[in-house]
């Protein structure tokens, strides 16, 4: 069944057109996502048998899957993270396709996505902080998650303003709308240039 979507922008081709990239933003990220996360589950699951198992991403004592892993950020709720993104990515991909499928959902539902994006966007921002400033190691697989969903935050949030679905003012809609892949490259960059910085002696050798 459809779910009419109730925002003030959702009449007409080119808002359509836009949920369209969204939708395929959505898939895009969330299938990337969900392979990270899916990769980390299995690599947990084979250190949980052999202690000493070397994971697919322990390249040196800075890049280091096992490392992150066997730290107490990596299961922040008593299980692995990544289980998480197993289910929250699942959903991601879930919302893309129906709105490929022609789907439209009520403002209540993308609010509720909305809050689920942006407590997956505070909680990269806080495991980029923990792997950075105090594991001081990094995970391959969970850079590519954060930055699949850097991403996917800012254009859910640029999406839900201009269609009405967060309150804002016609200039704020205008901006979100055209000025969302500057904020997503200035995010990304931000991202990579603390990353580097932080572990140049593992990139410079």
């Amino acid at each position: 069944m459809t779910v009419t979507d109730r925002s003030p922008d959702a009449p007409g081709q080119a808002t359509e057109q836009r949920d369209r990239s969204f939708a395929w933003l959505a898939v895009v990220t969330g299938v990337v996502s969900w392979l990270a996360s899916a990769t980390l589950v299995l690599e947990r699951l084979a250190l949980y048998k052999d202690p000493g198992h070397i994971t697919s991403c322990d390249i040196n004592p800075w890049v280091s899957c096992g490392t992150v892993m066997k730290s107490w950020q990596a299961a922040l709720f008593g299980f692995p993270n990544p289980l998480i993104g197993i289910v929250g990515f699942g959903i991601v991909i879930t919302v893309g396709m129906a709105l490929l499928a022609g789907a439209r959902f009520a403002r209540w539902y993308w609010i509720g996505f909305q809050t689920g994006i942006t407590l997956a966007f505070v909680f990269c921002v806080w495991l980029w902080s923990q792997a950075l400033y105090v594991i001081g190691a990094l995970c391959i697989y969970c850079m590519v998650v954060w930055a699949m969903v850097i991403p996917l935050f800012v254009y859910t949030t640029a999406r839900n303003l201009r269609a009405g679905v967060i309150p804002a003012g016609p200039r704020v809609r205008a901006v979100a709308a055209e000025w969302a892949w500057v904020a997503t490259a200035l995010l990304l960059v931000l991202t990579a240039g603390t990353v580097f910085l932080r572990f140049m002696n593992a990139f410079l050798g």
